[in-house]
């Protein structure tokens, strides 16, 4: 076990990266991050922070001589650098995972080698696929399609609707990407995640399931206790579960499902960290997903993740800023509402400036709340 008082480090800044040192610095641990951006959300929590690429071999030195363990805030670090690291001292969680999430066609993959159900979907890797990539093994691609790219998407970014397969060809080149996976579009009843962590001697605990609302390809909202059928929720930890033993995970690991108009569970895609969909465990139960990340990374024993009240997280996006700072006053009336600001500089539409948790006897009074709170600014979904 690593314990209070050795150093630990993180790959990335962001608001995911904040919320880690904060977990570690409460219970005893410094922390090194190391970002590209000066101005980093977690530059100004951490105990140090080296402003270099994340494959600057003095930074990566720097993190081997003086942290215990190191994880990821993401899983686009590049593999090169996870690699240095585990070679030196203990990556948690190992560079295999994140090279199978960085890439959309292996992970879909990965998933199916399992026995778990995705959504149909084809390959393309060069200009010549495109014109096959309607034919999903003996049969037609369904449409209408999203056309994506393998790697560096998300939030909707990256990402093509393709109505029809006379619209594919315009598609792949306005991406101009190396290589993309055509998903069919599925009819959806209900979005969901599931949140796990793991430990070193493979044992693993669950939050609860987290029913996801989306606005424009970003999270807008996760209720909490979710939605969705318990035999699909039970279905659903057991496919996280598979993935996480057959990565030999160790850690905090995000699974997202789709639920079909058929009631189908599908896979959609995994995230080998903590999640935004997991932020409500901060403030509704007993351990957070952060503290779990720490306690994994550190070998320790997992905590609880009893959920304490019903809660829905909403995402305040940086469209909020458009007409100058939100009035903080009028969100902070409402008592049952908890408050998180990232400290990002400039706010940009889309971009993730923050969060509420609204907490309450029943999720739907909560709901309720941010709706009231959406009107009063305005809004518009």
């Amino acid at each position: 076990m690593i314990l209070p008082g050795a150093t630990l480090g993180i790959l990335g800044g962001g608001q995911l990266g904040q919320m880690f040192v904060l977990a570690a610095r409460r219970m005893g641990y410094p922390v090194w991050v190391l970002d590209p951006d000066p101005d980093c959300p977690a530059a100004a929590v951490a105990d140090q922070h080296l402003c270099a690429a994340y494959d600057d071999p003095a930074a990566l030195q720097a993190l081997a001589d003086h942290c215990a363990a190191v994880t990821a805030e993401f899983e686009n670090v590049p593999a090169s650098a996870m690699h240095y690291l585990e070679k030196r001292i203990p990556v948690r969680p190992g560079a295999e995972a994140l090279a199978i999430a960085q890439d959309r066609a292996r992970e879909k993959s990965f998933f199916q080698e399992l026995g778990l159900e995705t959504a149909p979907f084809a390959v393309l890797r060069q200009m010549e696929d495109v014109t096959t990539a309607v034919q999903h093994t003996t049969e037609p691609l369904p449409f209408p399609a999203i056309l994506k790219t393998t790697r560096f998407g998300y939030d909707g970014k990256g990402q093509r609707e393709v109505a029809t397969a006379s619209e594919l060809a315009a598609a792949w080149k306005s991406l101009n990407t190396p290589e993309a996976i055509l998903e069919s579009r599925i009819q959806l009843q209900q979005e969901f995640s599931i949140i796990l962590a793991r430990a070193v001697d493979g044992l693993m605990v669950f939050y609860p399931a987290a029913e996801n609302i989306h606005h424009q390809g970003v999270l807008d909202l996760s209720i909490v206790p979710a939605r969705v059928p318990e035999a699909l929720q039970t279905q659903a930890r057991h496919s996280a579960a598979r993935i996480a033993t057959a990565l030999d995970y160790v850690g905090v690991l995000a699974v997202e499902f789709f639920v079909s108009a058929k009631g189908q569970l599908l896979v959609n895609e995994m995230a080998p960290r903590p999640h935004n969909s997991g932020h409500y465990s901060i403030d509704a139960c007993v351990s957070s997903q952060f503290d779990q990340q720490v306690r994994a990374l550190c070998g320790l024993p997992l905590a609880d993740t009893r959920l304490i009240s019903p809660v829905v997280m909403m995402n305040l996006l940086g469209d909020l800023w458009e007409a100058g700072e939100p009035d903080w006053q009028q969100l902070l009336q409402h008592p049952q509402i908890k408050l998180h600001l990232y400290g990002k500089k400039a706010a940009r539409p889309g971009r993730k400036m923050g969060h509420v948790n609204a907490l309450s006897p029943e999720a739907e009074r909560a709901l309720s709340v941010l709706e009231t709170l959406r009107q009063d600014w305005h809004w518009p979904r």
